[in-house]
């Protein structure tokens, strides 16, 4: 049983009038099944490979869990798309499933729950996924006019969805925001360029405002502070804001900033894995030098002796 599914367990455990009607295990032909389509979370290669390995070797031993779709004659998943993927790749003509009869809400929000423990998860997806719950409440019902705060969410809202988080209310409002933001500015904050707070200010600016900062990071190699960003969205809100004062604001040295030593990337990054972030290549370079330093360290206490 795979880490997504024993949670769903527990979910289901703890509310047993929601608790769905499981079903046998059946084969199914892939052809009636479909991925969530709004599925948040990627397939990274470095996951992929050994599953496929172990799916061509064993077989699929833990099945899929689907459910009827709404409007079509297939079956959803639930859990279980990185199976399905590999599958796919394999070119596996039926998979092992467990049909749920449960709502596309209830769904969506196992789908969401089921994957918030994985070890590394992007911020991009984190902030489609905590949509995707919010989405999925406020459709079963759930009352989300008691709040409003000044991020622009329903507070009780963000606060249900910590519960079943390490994220607190305020902070799961700070990532749905990251869903307004570019895809190209995304990727900056995915790679650890942009910090949270930054990236919120900007998510209130126009894409072609965000646009402006993207082209000024690649023409510059600058990101934008706290500081930085507010300036930039209180301009946007007077209708101030144009590409001469992001590129401005942006070029403006920060406090205490130090000159940064800059390593070509290609010089590096084959010894990280595709989707390591910035911030992880860092800490991982520094653990090496810090390594590198003992080793030093003992070679001159050898020599002294």
């Amino acid at each position: 049983m795979t880490k997504e599914d024993k949670f769903i367990n527990t979910l289901f455990e703890k509310a047993d009038e929601t608790k769905p009607t499981i079903t046998e295990i059946v084969k199914m032909p892939m052809s009636s099944i479909v991925p969530n389509f709004k599925n948040p979370y990627k397939c990274r290669e470095e996951d992929m490979k050994p599953l496929e390995e172990s799916i061509r070797e064993n077989g699929i031993i833990q099945p899929l869990m689907v459910r009827k779709d709404d409007k079509a004659d297939v079956f959803e998943i639930v859990s279980g798309h990185r199976r399905y993927l590999a599958a796919t790749r394999l070119e596996m003509t039926e998979v092992p499933v467990v049909v749920l009869s449960i709502s596309k809400e209830e769904a969506d929000i196992i789908l969401v729950d089921s994957n918030l423990h994985r070890e590394h998860i992007l911020p991009s997806e984190k902030a489609f996924a905590y949509k995707m719950k919010m989405d999925a409440l406020k459709k079963q019902g759930k009352r989300t006019d008691l709040t409003s705060d000044p991020v622009g969410l329903k507070l009780n809202s963000a606060e249900k969805i910590s519960q079943d988080s390490e994220d607190s209310a305020t902070q799961i409002k700070r990532y749905i925001r990251l869903t307004n933001l570019e895809k190209s500015i995304l990727n900056l904050v995915d790679e650890g360029r942009i910090a949270m707070r930054p990236a919120v200010e900007i998510s209130y600016l126009t894409p072609e405002e965000q646009m402006m900062i993207f082209e000024t990071y690649e023409s510059d190699e600058v990101t934008p502070s706290l500081a930085q960003a507010q300036k930039m969205r209180k301009l946007s809100e007077q209708n101030q804001l144009n590409a001469d004062t992001v590129l401005s604001i942006m070029t403006t040295p920060k406090p205490n900033q130090a000159e940064a030593i800059k390593i070509p990337e290609e010089r590096i990054n084959k010894f990280f894995g595709k989707n390591y972030t910035k911030q992880q290549k860092e800490e991982h370079i520094i653990k090496a030098l810090e390594y590198y330093n003992k080793y030093l360290q003992r070679q001159r206490n050898r020599d002294a002796r």
